[in-house]
This record gives structure tokens, sequence and C-alpha cells, in this order.
């Protein structure tokens, strides 16, 4: 396998598969470069949050809340933040913000509430234009979408959805998503959400879970090191 030079390490695993008999599973894990976090480049994040009223069980809006004030905790003078919700209708609760700023942040993430239907693409609609108001060549810009994944007002057609994402990855707004819950969870839309933003997709159930990603491992959720990464597994038949 070639890992083009941007990967540290590569490992490949094959174990029996749990739930079919016969099967095996491969698993292939890529370890990208990190960077360090005083070398990171400035971060221009906008948070859009889903509040609509699935969201209000404990391990849904009150996990994320949890989960982001130990993102912002890392945050400084030199990255801004700006966070739009959604529910029947979108709103901005946060302009664009210093990182240093972090009461007035975490101010405005304590006083959301969970209430209403979901109209995710009028969401993301607001939440790429905070995006823009702060966008700086020389940042990482990207949108931050925390839901349970049940999007059924707004931009409803998955397809038209991702079209929407792939077309604001052009001006340099990058989109990753966090999802929480059950229920109305759609990984599958998700995932390809994500991917159309040149992002990630992770899921956090537990507030260990939500400092992993959203704090240990910050450079890799956040921080990009490579456009356009391909990797081709060959398999040989004998």
């Amino acid at each position: 396998m070639n890992t083009g030079g941007i990967a540290g390490n590569c490992t490949v695993k094959v174990v029996p598969s749990p739930w079919a008999e016969g099967r095996q599973l491969m698993h292939v894990a890529i370890q990208g470069y990190d960077i360090k976090r005083e070398q990171r480049p400035p971060l221009n994040l906008t948070l859009l949050i889903d509040v609509s009223g699935s969201m209000s069980d404990p391990n849904k809006l009150p996990l994320a809340i949890q989960s982001l004030k130990l993102l912002i905790n890392e945050m400084t003078e030199k990255d801004t933040i700006a966070i739009a919700v959604y529910a029947g209708a979108a709103g901005a609760v946060l302009e664009p913000t210093s990182g240093a700023d972090k009461g007035k942040i975490i101010a405005a993430l304590e006083r959301l509430s969970a209430g209403g239907s979901t109209a995710g693409g009028e969401g993301l609609r607001l939440a790429y234009s905070l995006a823009k108001q702060s966008f700086n060549k020389d940042s990482v810009n990207r949108v931050m979408l925390l839901s349970d994944g049940d999007f059924n007002v707004g931009i409803n057609d998955p397809n038209a959805l991702e079209d929407f994402v792939s077309r604001e990855r052009e001006s340099g707004v990058y989109l990753s998503i966090i999802g929480l819950g059950g229920g109305n969870y759609n990984d599958h839309l998700m995932q390809k959400l994500a991917q159309a933003g040149n992002g990630m997709a992770s899921y956090i159930d537990t507030l260990n879970e939500g400092r992993k990603v959203l704090n240990d491992d910050l450079s890799g959720s956040l921080f990009p090191i490579a456009n356009d990464v391909k990797i081709q597994v060959e398999f040989n038949p004998a």
C-alpha cells in the first residue's frame, strides 16, 4: 500500500467476523503526522447545533454542550467561533467571536435548549454564511454540525444536501459532523455529507468520547494534513 508520504504508519489486521461465520474482517489503519498544538493554524469554526425536540435527551444536546466546552478550552485569541442553531427555524446565537472570549462562548452554549422540528438545510445555509464572514485563507475554515441525524425539513433530499455541501466545499469551508444519540440517527447520511464536505464524521455517546474527539484528538478532528487523499487496497486472489 502506498501512503504517499503523509502517513507515519500503516497497519492491517484480519480477524474472524463476529456475525458471519466463515468470513473475515480486514481493518486498515493509517497514522498521519500530528500537528503540534502550538504550531496549528488559526481555526475559524462555526458550530451548527440541532436544537429540535429529539435533542432533549441527556445523551444528545446536554452531552454536546459538555463536549463543546472541552473544545472551547483549547481555543485561543487567534481562533474565531460562531454558533448557529436550527429547529423550526434557523438562527445565529453567537456572531463570530474571538476564541479567547471563553465566558461569552460558553454562556451562549448554556442558553441552548431543545424544542421544535428539524430544518437542517436552512441551518446549513446560515452556518456557511457565518463561516464566510470570518473566512481567512490562512485559517482552517470549518462548519461543525452536531445532531442526532434527523433532517426532516428544509433540504430533505439527501442528494440535494450532498450537492449543496460539495459546492460549498469549493469556497474553502469544510464540513465536519458529530452524531449524538440513537433512534433517528442516520449514520449513512452523516458519513456522505462529511465526505462531501472534506470533513470527518464522529459519534459521541459519552463525555469521555467527547473529550477524545474534541480535546485529545483535536488536531486530527479539525486540522487537515492533506487534501484529495486516496487509498488503494489490492487483494491477492491467491
